[in-house]
């Protein structure tokens, strides 16, 4: 597929995803996501686990020293835990589409480079970024194109020897069409040549909303299965 981009079509794919974020702001309640419900906060430890196993298998903990971008940063909630594994916030960076959730970014971490822009045309030189990072801005890509120039700039930018972590869905959402999932086969074609290491995480939400608040124990051993894992961790490097 080329990577050149269609710039009418990228442009209403933008439209789009901005829409989308509008509404998700007005219709989802402020605190559907917030860490003092149970359920978000068993989710959340799992995505943390994963992600620090994940940078242990590619050698890249601590990540003090390391430069790392977020693709898709939002208001910047990553960064905190990047911190805690070791980064210097002069050493954090981050692109968001949305301008208020940048500027929040850049108020919650003013020592970060937060950028306002688009993915597919990161503002950075080839190379500068020991670790790139991505959590569920792909699967609210459509577009087949956009995705596969947001993959080739997230390469761009990465260092020799570093590594994509990726932190997304698997599975289409059956009650949201603004998401689709990215399997195996996929990942494989947005990143040919490189190696893909993947694992299996995160418990099915609306199943974990059900399950956590009545046993955590329960809903750690059917983790633990990835039967019901909705998401993907995966360490990407170029040979």
């Amino acid at each position: 597929m080329s990577l050149v981009t269609d710039k009418p079509a990228h442009a209403a794919e933008l439209d789009r995803i901005r829409a989308e974020y509008d509404r998700r702001d007005r219709e989802i309640p402020s605190d559907f996501y917030a860490l003092h419900q149970p359920a978000n906060l068993f989710l959340r430890h799992c995505q943390e686990e994963a992600l620090l196993t994940g940078l242990k298998a590619a050698d890249l903990t601590p990540l003090s020293g390391r430069r790392l971008l977020d693709v898709g940063c939002g208001t910047g909630d990553w960064f905190g835990l990047f911190e805690r594994f070791g980064a210097h916030p002069d050493d954090l960076a981050g692109i968001e589409l949305g301008e208020q959730r940048a500027a929040e970014a850049r108020r919650r971490y003013p020592q970060a480079d937060i950028r306002l822009g688009d993915a597919a045309k990161l503002p950075w030189p080839d190379g500068p970024f020991d670790v790139v990072f991505q959590s569920t801005l792909m699967t609210s890509v459509l577009s087949d194109e956009v995705r596969s120039r947001i993959a080739a700039e997230m390469l761009r930018v990465l260092a020799p020897g570093g590594a994509l972590v990726w932190l997304d869905f698997r599975y289409d959402n059956p009650n949201n069409p603004n998401v689709r999932g990215i399997g195996r086969a996929e990942l494989g074609r947005l990143f040919p040549n490189c190696s893909l290491r993947l694992r299996r995480i995160v418990l099915a939400p609306p199943l974990a909303r059900r399950i956590v608040p009545w046993s955590v124990r329960l809903a750690r051993l059917l983790e633990m299965t990835t039967l019901f894992n909705t998401h993907y961790l995966a360490v990407i490097r170029r040979p």
